[in-house]
């Protein structure tokens, strides 16, 4: 990813800092009656670097908001889903966004999820690469704690709100 906006190779990594945080989540959805009523898990992005997922292999349900329009993730057995999430969006200055994605339920099937979630030691800043912002194209993200980024973002989750769009300069 860093080679695509021609940083140094090791960019994102070393945004990481000494003490990256590393959180896992297993998820269950049980089948549900009326899933057209209920969500597995509401529409949000990830407020992390990026989120690894392990999903079921025989049972969809991860969708995607695209152009207004909620399109299925498609079932691919023996395979991961890699999720950008807000903080690399915040560093590649936009360029590379965070999806806002759901999941929603089965009437005739449970469904179960692993996610890895990887995020940059809380302690450090994150902000538009410098390489990225010029006359241009100027930062479009605002310098911020991670610590204090994560702690809003899962707050505005919890209300179903997108906390990303508040950086906006």
């Amino acid at each position: 990813m860093a080679n695509l906006l021609d940083l140094d190779d090791n960019y994102f990594v070393d945004q990481l800092g000494e003490k990256p945080l590393t959180h896992a989540r297993c998820s269950y959805y049980p089948e549900c009656p009326r899933p057209e009523l209920v969500f597995g898990l509401k529409p949000h992005t990830d407020g992390t670097v990026v989120t690894v997922l392990m999903v079921d292999d025989t049972i969809g349900g991860l969708q995607v908001l695209r152009d207004g329009v909620w399109w299925d993730v498609p079932v691919v057995p023996h395979t991961l889903v890699v999720i950008i999430g807000d903080q690399i969006q915040i560093m590649s200055n936009g360029i590379f966004k965070s999806p806002v994605h759901r999941v929603v339920t089965n009437a005739k099937k449970e469904r179960i999820s692993v996610a890895l979630d990887y995020s940059v030691d809380p302690m450090r800043e994150i902000e538009p690469s410098a390489h990225l912002v010029n006359e241009k194209r100027p930062a479009l993200y605002r310098k911020v704690k991670v610590k204090d980024y994560i702690a809003v973002h899962y707050n505005h989750f919890s209300h179903g709100e997108m906390f990303i769009d508040s950086l906006k300069i």
